[in-house]
């Protein structure tokens, strides 16, 4: 039943109604790869209806299907070269919540090179993303030298001793909710670090140039910090003609063997493919749109 609702969503189903009826006619040849049992009587396949699984999707364990679903991608994902890298944010399902009316918000570790959902954890209502996210990462088997990239809100020490303690490597942006590592990265000499690298964009009417320093470190208040990343983004709106330029401060537990300027700035660009995911979601699987209620359906259609 699992299968036929995968297919289904897969197809373009974005509601249980949907699914029901996808699975009524669906194709042979897809119920026979499922393993849709026979009718011992009839010449036909027994098929769920829309209403079994409305009742199963709402009573399924959601922590225990993102798992078993993560799991299985993990075993089936390609094998990326160069350095493995997992994204760590969080997406709110904004139509469907609860039956208490509580909206569901989920936290997702996205592999970079492939785009897989590796793991996925509903942030409970007494709880949040930083809270959340050792359990999140204590879901997948092996972080041996995987870099986990994440925004701000993760900038974190409790979360780089764990990632170092794993085997793991960090890179993370630095904001204000770390003041003085960020005054530390600020007032680095800058001046007198070389250009390592500049990129060029184009798309959604805007250009922009990002050039990147990077900075070997080991005084930094922050666990196992290496390098210290400055990236300066100029934007040009062309619609607008506005122009933008921002600096955007980053650490990572790589050496410079280990992680190079490009590598580094790759990472930091990449990690925004979560971004992505979260667009896929929304407009194509609809899931804010929906307006789920029932037990656990909501986070079973998000898995």
């Amino acid at each position: 039943m699992f299968a036929l609702t995968a297919c289904a969503v897969l197809s373009g189903a974005t509601s249980l109604l949907a699914v029901g009826e996808w699975i009524a006619d669906a194709p042979g040849y897809v119920l026979e790869q499922v393993g849709a049992d026979l009718d011992p009587l009839l010449p036909r396949r027994v098929l769920p209806a829309e209403t079994t699984v409305r009742r199963l999707l709402a009573r399924i364990d959601g922590d225990a299907l993102d798992l078993a679903v993560g799991s299985w991608l993990a075993d089936r994902r390609p094998k990326a070269s160069g350095l493995r890298a997992l994204a760590v944010d969080g997406k709110s399902l904004r139509g469907a919540a609860k039956a208490t009316g509580r909206k569901i918000h989920l936290l997702v570790a996205l592999e970079h090179a492939t785009g897989l959902v590796l793991a996925q954890l509903d942030v409970g209502e007494k709880t949040n993303e930083i809270t959340c996210f050792q359990p999140l990462l204590g879901t997948v088997a092996d972080l041996a030298d995987v870099v986990v990239t994440s925004d701000a809100m993760h900038t974190q020490r409790e979360h780089a001793d764990y990632l170092l303690a794993r085997g793991a490597h960090y890179i993370v942006i630095v904001k204000g909710n770390q003041k003085k590592l960020r005054r530390q990265l600020k007032f680095l000499p800058w001046k007198d670090i070389p250009l390592q690298g500049r990129t060029r964009g184009t798309g959604h009417g805007r250009s922009g140039i990002r050039r990147i320093k990077v900075a070997t470190v080991n005084s930094l208040l922050f666990p196992g910090a290496r390098q210290a990343v400055q990236i300066k983004r100029r934007r040009n709106d062309h619609k607008t003609g506005k122009t933008t330029v921002k600096t955007v401060y980053a650490v990572t537990s790589l050496t410079a063997e280990q992680g190079t300027a490009a590598q580094l700035a790759e990472l930091v660009r990449c990690h925004w493919k979560i971004e992505a995911l979260h667009h896929v979601r929304d407009t194509t699987f609809a899931e804010d749109a929906s307006q789920l209620r029932t037990g656990n359906a909501p986070r079973a259609m998000a898995a």
